[in-house]
C-alpha cells in the first residue's frame, strides 16, 4: 500500500501563548486516536503551533484504509430463533441492519450464554474520501478555555479562523470548517509576509519560512534562545532567561527578533525582584545580569516586527519600561516611609474568608499557633522569639503598594520592608520563607523559625477551611489544602521540624475556639488527621514504599511522619531480605491468630513448664532490647531483635498445646502470645503486611 504525506493548517488571528502549547498537545493526541481509530496507517505526527496557526503534519499515510472484520454481537440465540429453529424478527433485523444474510449469521457461546453474531468484511475506503469529516472534526474537537463564535456560523475556535490549508501530497482536501474552505494557500507574516502556495505537504515549513513564519516551535525557541543569549553576551554579560516568560515569548512571535533596550541605573536602587517582575511578567523582556550577579541596566526584547525597524521598536520598549519602573520605584519608596508594624493593623480590613475573619483575626492566631509549635520543637529562645516576631508580620506586605501591583512578591518584598524597619535578619528570613514551600521539590525554609511560622500558617487555613466543611472534594480545592499539607509533612520530613500531627491540629484548632464556638472538635480533628495521613501515604509511596507497608507502620507511628518514614525506609530494607521477613511475617501470623487481648501479658510464671519459660526469658530479652533500640530509633536493630524470636516461638508452638483443656493453663500461653505480639505491635502493625 502507498502513502503520502497530509498538512492540514487551521490559520487564525492571534492565539494566546499557554492555550497554544495545549491545543498543539490536544491536536497530536486526538490525531493519533483518530488515524487509528480510522484503521489508517502512518509513519509519524508532528503538530506545529505558532501565533496565526496550529498545524497537523502526517507523514506517510497510507493511501487507503486498512480492511478489516468486524464482529457484531446480537440477540440471545433463544431470541434469535424459535422453538422450530426459525429464525425471529429479531435476528432477522439485526441481520438486515449489518447488511448480511440470516444464513451467514454464527453463534458463539460465551460467559453470559449463547449468542448470534454477524460477521461483517469492511472493506477500506480511500484516504482522500475520510480525510474531510476527520480534519474537520479534529478542528472542531479543540477544547479552549474559552470559544467564540463569529459571523453567522455555530462553529467556535478560541479566534476567528481565516484560512485553512489541507494537502494529502499535492491534491488539496475537501475539509471546511467555520465557513472557510480549505485550499493550498497560506498566510505568511502578519507584518513581512505575504500569502504563499503550499505546492505539497513536504513543503509546508520550508515554504512558510520563505514568507517569514517558522511554524515549528523547537525552531523558534532555539533561535530565540540563542539570540537572545547572544544579545547579552555582547554588553559582557548573561541573560536571565526564565522558563515561564521563555515559553510564552516562544509563542508570540513567528519571526522572532531580539534587541536590547537601556533603562535609567537609578532604578536599580528598587529591589532585582521588582524590576525583574515589572520586565518579566508585564512586559515580557529579559534582564541582563552582570558577572557579579547584580543586575545591568539593560534588558532583551524579543519582537515580531521588521528587524530593519529594531532601533524604533526598543526605543518604544524603552519608553513603556522607564514608567513600568518609574511606578515600581514610587511603590517601593512609598512603602518604606512607614515601618512594616505600620501595616499590620490595616489586615484587619482584609477578609481571610467570610465565617473565619480577617487576615489580622489570622494573624493573631498564627502567632499564638507559632508559640505552640515552637514548644513542641523544643525551639531555642532566639528561633522562638524570630518566629513569633516574624508571624506578627508575616501578611503585614499584603497591604503594601509594591505587592499590591506585583501580587507574585509577597513573602520577599516583607523581607525588605522587615529590614529595612530594623527588625533582624532571623526575623525577614522567615517572613519569606514562611510561604515555602510552595510546590512539590520546592525548597523549605531556611530556619527553624521560617519552618515554625509556614507551618502555623498553613496548619491554620486547613484547620479553619476544614471546621467550616469546605475540605477538598475531588479535584476542587480552592485553598490549596493538599499544597499547604504536602508542604508541611514536607518539612516534617526533611528538613528537621520536630511536631506531631495529633497536637499540632488540636494546637490550630484551638484557635478557631471563639471563632467557631459550635465546632465537633473531636470530629474535625480526626478528618484533618485522616486527610494529612492520606498525603503522607502518598509521599511514601512516591518514595518507594509498598502500599502495606505504609499501612503498617502509619497504624503505630503516624502522628509522627518523620519516625514513620524511618520505620517504613527499615521495613522496606528488611522485606526485600526473604528469611528475615519470613521470620517476622511467619513469627507474628502464627502468635497473633492465637493471641486473645484482652487477657492481658501478666502471665503466671508459676505455671510454666519449660517451653513456656523458655519462650517468657526470650520475651523478656527481647523487650527489653527492643525497647532500647525504638528509644533510640534503630529500627533495623529492631527488626533483628523481633526476627531473633522466631526459634523461640516455633520451639514453643512445637512443645506445647496452647489451647491446653486447663484453662488457667491455657490463660498462661495465651498470655505469653499476647505479650510476644505486643512487642511487634510497638514497631509496625504486621498483620497489614499482605505477605
Amino acid at each position: 500500500m502507498s502513502s503520502r504525506d497530509l498538512v492540514f493548517e487551521i490559520g487564525v488571528e492571534e492565539i494566546p501563548s499557554a492555550p497554544l502549547y495545549a491545543a498543539v498537545t490536544q491536536l497530536k493526541n486526538r490525531a493519533e486516536k483518530a488515524l487509528n481509530d480510522a484503521h489508517l496507517s502512518y509513519g509519524s505526527i508532528a503538530v506545529y503551533g505558532a501565533p496565526r496557526r496550529l498545524a497537523l503534519v502526517v507523514r506517510d499515510l497510507a493511501d487507503r484504509q486498512a480492511d478489516v472484520t468486524l464482529r457484531h454481537k446480537g440477540p440471545a440465540v433463544k431470541a434469535a430463533f424459535d422453538a422450530d429453529g426459525a429464525p425471529t424478527k429479531a435476528a432477522e433485523g439485526f441481520a438486515r441492519g449489518k447488511g448480511v444474510a440470516v444464513a451467514d449469521l454464527t453463534t458463539e457461546e460465551t460467559d453470559g450464554g449463547s449468542y448470534i453474531f454477524a460477521i461483517v468484511e469492511q472493506k477500506g475506503s480511500a484516504t482522500i474520501d475520510v480525510l474531510p469529516t476527520m480534519l474537520r472534526d479534529l478542528a472542531g474537537a479543540i477544547e479552549w478555555p474559552k470559544s467564540m463564535r463569529w459571523g453567522s456560523g455555530t462553529d467556535r475556535f478560541i479566534r476567528p479562523v481565516r484560512w485553512l490549508v489541507a494537502l494529502f501530497d499535492e491534491t488539496v482536501v475537501d475539509v471546511e470548517y467555520a465557513g472557510v474552505k480549505a485550499g493550498r494557500t497560506s498566510s505568511g507574516h502578519r507584518f513581512l509576509g505575504v500569502p504563499v502556495e503550499i505546492p505539497s505537504a513536504d513543503a509546508y515549513l520550508e515554504s512558510l519560512t520563505s514568507v517569514m513564519v517558522l511554524a515549528d516551535s523547537d525552531v523558534r525557541s532555539a533561535a530565540i534562545r540563542n539570540a537572545v543569549e547572544a544579545a547579552g553576551a555582547k554588553y559582557g554579560a548573561r541573560a536571565v532567561i526564565p522558563e515561564k516568560t521563555f515559553a510564552e515569548v516562544v509563542n508570540l512571535v513567528e519571526w522572532p527578533t531580539v534587541g536590547v533596550g537601556t533603562f535609567d541605573e537609578a532604578f536599580l536602587a528598587v529591589p532585582r525582584e521588582v524590576l525583574e517582575e515589572a520586565m518579566e511578567s508585564h512586559q515580557r523582556y529579559f534582564p541582563v545580569e552582570k558577572a557579579d550577579g547584580s543586575l545591568a541596566p539593560h534588558f532583551i526584547v524579543v519582537h515580531n516586527g521588521d528587524p530593519a525597524r529594531t532601533d524604533a521598536i526598543i526605543a518604544g520598549h524603552e519608553r513603556v519600561i522607564r514608567a513600568r519602573l518609574a511606578d515600581a520605584a514610587f511603590f517601593y519608596h512609598e512603602d518604606l516611609k512607614q515601618p512594616l508594624e505600620a501595616y499590620v493593623d490595616q489586615l484587619s480590613r482584609i477578609v481571610f474568608q467570610e465565617k473565619l475573619g480577617s487576615l489580622g483575626d489570622k494573624v493573631l492566631r498564627i502567632e499564638a499557633l507559632t508559640r505552640a509549635l515552637a514548644a513542641q520543637a523544643d525551639a531555642a529562645p532566639d528561633d522562638e522569639a524570630y518566629a513569633v516576631r516574624a508571624a506578627h508580620l508575616a501578611k503585614a506586605d499584603l497591604v503594601t503598594h509594591a505587592v499590591v501591583e506585583f501580587t507574585s512578591l509577597q513573602g520577599l518584598m516583607g523581607r525588605y520592608y522587615a529590614l529595612a524597619s530594623g527588625e533582624s535578619e532571623g526575623v525577614a528570613d522567615a517572613i519569606v520563607d514562611h510561604y515555602r514551600p510552595k510546590f512539590a521539590g520546592d525548597v523549605a525554609p531556611r530556619s527553624l523559625a521560617g519552618m515554625l511560622v509556614s507551618a502555623a500558617d498553613k496548619f491554620d487555613t486547613i484547620a479553619g477551611i476544614f471546621a467550616i466543611g469546605q475540605a477538598p472534594t475531588g479535584s476542587a480545592d480552592p485553598f490549596a489544602l493538599r499544597r499547604f499539607g504536602i508542604g508541611i509533612l514536607t518539612m516534617m520530613l526533611d528538613a528537621g521540624l520536630k511536631i506531631t500531627l495529633d497536637d499540632s491540629i488540636a494546637a490550630a484548632l484551638g484557635g478557631y475556639r471563639d471563632t467557631l464556638p459550635n465546632m465537633d472538635v473531636e470530629a474535625v480533628g480526626a478528618d484533618i488527621k485522616a486527610f494529612l495521613l492520606g498525603r503522607l501515604e502518598g509521599i511514601m509511596r512516591d518514595r518507594g514504599h509498598a502500599y502495606d507497608t505504609v499501612t503498617a507502620v502509619l497504624a503505630v507511628a503516624g502522628d509522627d511522619p518523620a519516625d514513620a518514614l524511618a520505620r517504613a525506609e527499615a521495613l522496606t530494607a528488611v522485606r526485600a531480605e526473604a528469611d528475615a521477613i519470613e521470620d517476622l511475617s511467619v513469627a507474628f501470623a502464627r502468635a497473633s491468630k492465637l493471641a486473645k487481648p484482652e487477657l492481658g501479658v501478666d502471665a503466671d510464671a508459676a505455671l510454666m513448664g519449660p517451653e513456656d519459660s523458655a519462650l517468657a526469658v526470650a520475651l523478656a530479652h527481647a523487650e527489653g532490647a527492643s525497647a532500647e533500640a525504638l528509644a533510640r530509633r534503630d529500627y533495623a536493630a529492631t527488626l533483628r531483635i523481633l526476627a531473633e524470636l522466631r526459634p523461640s516461638i516455633d520451639a514453643f508452638f512445637a512443645g506445647v498445646l496452647v489451647m491446653d483443656p486447663d484453662e488457667s493453663i491455657r490463660t498462661m500461653r495465651l498470655q505469653l502470645l499476647n505479650r510476644f505480639v505486643r512487642i511487634f505491635s510497638e514497631f509496625a502493625d504486621l498483620g497489614a503486611l499482605a505477605g
